[in-house]
């Protein structure tokens, strides 16, 4: 395996990762060139077990941020990280993971296969030297970095006590702008997203919260010539809010097997997500929630 390292104080060194009270003497990365870890970018983190929705918010974020040209930032765990990573990567954009462990070292082992489409577009990032198992008090160590090479950062959902919360509260000591998806009062796994705002975080509604915090501009999905009659239907009622099978059907008149057919054709064309029996249109413009 050929990596790089790039030292503090020696050219390369990202230039965001400077301000932390306690930079890393140096990091290895494998992929993409030092530099990229200067472009404008977002880290995204959140829960391990996250909800559909909460998966959903956070691929959907990373896809719009990543055609806009932010470098999503996570850290390659099960959960919200590796639906950010995944997001990223669909939208054709760059991707960075910032390992608990060495560069060389997949952790978890579930995600190798996706931290080698990382490193073929964005980079595996660690402080520690290759050959470094992972340890459990490794990875708040690790959040400083995610935290520290990111202009601002997006938590979707966390626990009262997660992991997630001490990246933010180390971009917040940078004085980053720190975004939280609002989620459900009864639901655990929006307790912590939920203080966050309390405390004065950004509620996050729409991917152009964070592109002007970022100063860039949202590419949005374009809708093919070709779309059908069907799909067209159904567009609007969805650009509205998110929609059950039966409430598309009411609106638009369609059938079921024309409404299935235009659906299909709305997801492979990345303009409709569903997750948990609701679709939601990913066209720029509307809430996240």
């Amino acid at each position: 395996m050929t990596y790089a390292v790039v030292s503090r104080g020696r050219p390369g060194y990202p230039a965001l990762l400077k301000e932390l009270y306690d930079p890393p003497a140096r990091l290895y990365l494998r992929g993409g060139p030092a530099d990229l870890l200067d472009l404008p970018a977002v880290a995204i983190v959140g829960a391990r077990s996250c909800s559909a929705y909460g998966a959903q918010v956070a691929r959907e974020l990373a896809r719009e941020l990543g055609a806009a040209g932010a470098v999503v930032v996570s850290g390659l765990a099960r959960g919200v990280d590796g639906e950010a990573h995944r997001g990223a990567l669909a939208a054709g954009g760059l991707t960075v993971a910032v390992l608990g462990c060495g560069i060389d070292r997949d952790y978890p082992r579930a995600h190798a296969s996706l931290a080698g489409r990382i490193a073929q577009s964005g980079a595996i990032v660690s402080e520690y030297p290759p050959g470094i198992e992972p340890s459990p008090w490794r990875f708040p160590a690790r959040n400083r970095i995610v935290a520290g090479i990111a202009g601002a950062t997006v938590v979707v959902e966390a626990r009262e006590r997660s992991g997630a919360l001490i990246t933010a509260d180390f971009a917040l000591e940078l004085g980053r702008e720190v975004f939280a998806v609002p989620g459900e009062i009864t639901s655990a796994l929006s307790a912590g997203t939920n203080d966050l705002i309390r405390q004065g975080a950004t509620p996050l509604l729409t991917a152009d919260d964070v592109l002007e915090a970022l100063g860039l501009e949202r590419s949005p999905p374009r809708v093919p010539d070709s779309l059908s009659a069907g799909a067209r239907a159904l567009l609007g009622p969805l650009s509205e809010t998110a929609r059950t099978l039966d409430e598309l059907g009411r609106l638009t008149g369609l059938e079921s097997p024309a409404m299935a057919a235009a659906l299909t054709e709305l997801e492979l064309a990345g303009l409709v997500a569903a997750a948990d029996g609701l679709y939601r249109s990913t066209v720029g413009g509307r809430s996240m929630a």
